[in-house]
């Protein structure tokens, strides 16, 4: 009853005894029979005066009005009058007024009534269930079932413009509006790959949107030298795998020792609670090794939905302060260990590729101006966790003049905020003790002292309506420190899709960059694929400029957007982001564990 009544306020209906149009402002809860109202009857004579009785509704209607009911007698009514003058109106002389495109309708109250009950019923048995998140196992299920090629998505898409016939539709011809039923044709450009440098200043040419580090070793390799490998119950040969790892980065340059120890989970551990195991786990840590170790290898029996994930992430990062790389040991081979070794070498500081044109350097408008890159987005909880904390995080450039190296800055804030609040935080004392003093002070430090003359912004996770809130929240960082600021939004919640033209549909090539057509006709904004979709429609990303102040503002994010597809330093592959949205990603998930 209570969803009915939420659902019903304020709707219209049309009365069928009086043909008049009404607006329900509340639904009682008595059934027709009982529902009573003031009625004044006329005296015997016939004059005007008379008494106030009670009379119900149903008796109103079937002896005043002669209407004859067959369900209404034991359903509820509608109030459709004032709060001191009621004006009770039985379901079964209503119908209500529902907007069906820009057509009229009746539907009948009874049926509606009817699907009340039905919609408070599945909201009685499954609210619990019904903001649940999605395991990782089964949003990949979702992923896969929901996955097409090009050639079944423009199949799928005109067969649904053919179907809807929308050129025989009134209301847009009236308009002057029509729509073509085939795909649009329109030019775009393909970047040119950016060479990588690794090990030894040797070029890393991409193929295909890949960069092979086979026969490669890594730019700038750590030395690992105390570390441990531990076992949650995965069915592994721990010593094996140690071996192969070492022999690994051996290949890749890293000087990687044997481990201090093989800690296997014990039998009594394994069937505790989760962070009862982790607990377990590090007390036998203390026990066999001397001292903290700089790297442990955690390996878990479950690839995707494994319970000790979060707490052992927890606790290493957050309690501990050990940098910790988890695996899961079902298919071990020299590919695999190699993206686990780009992984546990960037965690301890190294760096596994440059930019060719960050070495010379020769980034237009970056390299000769001291200029600083963020990436910035707020992650909010999960449906159904409305008091959950959002996550504020900014990724911000050091060490110019390369445009690879990121240093991330995380705060909580109010649930479902999208603005970044803690920019800037006054402490009583008079200091700053927000996120872009931190990420200036290291852009100074590790810049020779060099402070920021423009800033590039990648704003992430906002809807074009609030573009105008990002300007005067986020940007006033720009004002505030003499700099000039470009802004760039990116956004994925559209539905453009581009395939590449003639001969059989399919993806176009990685680093295709679209500005002609399907974009604003005076807005600098672009659509750009980096993906190579090799099995399914490659995502395309919409990048907005919001605000540019240099006369090359544009130039300057181009080459920043092209030339940091490949930085990501944990994949070989040129991600569909630049590497300022995607360490905020990585940040979120590290954050969200720990």
């Amino acid at each position: 009853m209570k969803t009915a009544k939420r659902m019903l306020k304020n709707m219209r209906i049309k009365t069928k005894h009086n043909n008049m149009d009404f607006k329900i402002i509340r639904l009682r809860e008595k059934p027709c029979k009982e529902l009573v109202f003031p009625m004044k009857v006329r005296n015997e004579d016939g004059a005007d005066e008379g008494q106030t009785v009670e009379v119900t509704v149903y008796d109103y209607f079937t002896k005043h009005r002669k209407l004859e009911f067959t369900t209404s007698a034991y359903m509820p009514c509608v109030d459709v009058g004032r709060p001191k003058k009621p004006n009770y109106i039985p379901l079964e002389v209503s119908t209500m007024l529902v907007l069906s495109g820009h057509v009229q309708c009746y539907l009948s109250f009874l049926s509606l009534m009817l699907l009340l009950v039905c919609i408070s019923a599945l909201f009685a048995c499954a609210t619990a269930t019904l903001y649940k998140v999605l395991s990782t196992m089964l949003r990949s299920s979702l992923v896969e079932k929901s996955r097409q090629k090009p050639l079944e998505r423009i199949k799928t898409l005109t067969d649904s413009i053919n179907n809807n016939r929308c050129d025989a539709d009134p209301w847009l011809s009236a308009c002057g509006v029509s729509i073509e039923k085939e795909l649009i044709s329109l030019e775009g450009l393909v970047l040119g790959a950016p060479a990588l440098k690794v090990g030894n200043n040797v070029d890393c040419i991409p193929n295909n949107g890949r960069w092979n580090y086979n026969r490669q070793t890594l730019y700038e390799p750590v030395q690992i030298q105390r570390w441990a490998l531990v076992n949650f119950s995965a069915r592994c040969n721990t010593s094996q795998i140690s071996r192969d790892l070492i022999d690994c980065a051996i290949n890749k340059g890293i000087n990687m020792e044997r481990p201090y120890s093989l800690i296997e989970e014990d039998n009594q551990s394994r069937r505790l609670p989760p962070i009862a195991r982790v607990e377990a786990m590090f007390e036998q840590i203390k026990q066999k090794l001397p001292g903290p170790p700089e790297f442990l290898l955690c390996a878990l029996a479950e690839r995707k939905n494994s319970d000790v994930y979060g707490p052992w992430k927890k606790k290493c990062l957050s309690g501990a302060g050990i940098v910790t790389q988890c695996i899961c040991p079902m298919k071990v081979n020299d590919q695999y260990l190699t993206n686990v070794l780009l992984k546990i070498n960037t965690k301890l500081g190294g760096k596994n590729s440059l930019l060719a044109v960050e070495q010379i350097p020769r980034i237009p408008l970056i390299s000769e101006t001291p200029t600083m890159i963020l990436g910035m987005d707020v992650s909010h909880g999960s449906p159904g966790q409305s008091d959950i904390p959002s996550i504020a995080a900014v990724v911000g450039s050091g060490c110019w003049p390369l445009i690879s190296r990121y240093r991330e800055s995380v705060r909580t804030q109010s649930p479902k905020v999208e603005m970044i609040d803690s920019l800037y935080k006054v402490l009583p004392n008079g200091e700053d003790d927000g996120i872009m003093r931190e990420l200036l002070v290291d852009l100074y430090q590790t810049s020779n002292g060099r402070k920021p003359s423009q800033i590039i912004i990648f704003r992430d996770g906002v809807s074009e309506s609030q573009f105008n809130q990002v300007l005067n929240v986020d940007n006033s960082l720009g004002r505030d420190e003499a700099a000039k600021v470009h802004t760039n939004c990116r956004t994925e919640n559209h539905h453009t899709k581009l395939f590449k033209a003639g001969g059989r549909p399919e993806n176009v090539p990685p680093g295709t960059a679209v500005d002609t057509k399907v974009v604003h006709p005076r807005n600098y904004d672009f659509y750009m694929c980096a993906h190579n979709g090799a099995i399914h429609c490659a995502p395309w990303m919409a990048y907005f400029y919001i605000e540019a102040i240099l006369s090359m503002a544009v130039a300057v994010v181009d080459a920043v957007s092209g030339s940091s597809l490949p930085l990501f330093q944990v994949s070989i592959d040129a991600v569909g982001l630049t590497v300022e949205i995607d360490s905020l990603y990585l940040t979120f998930s590290w954050e969200k564990n720990s």
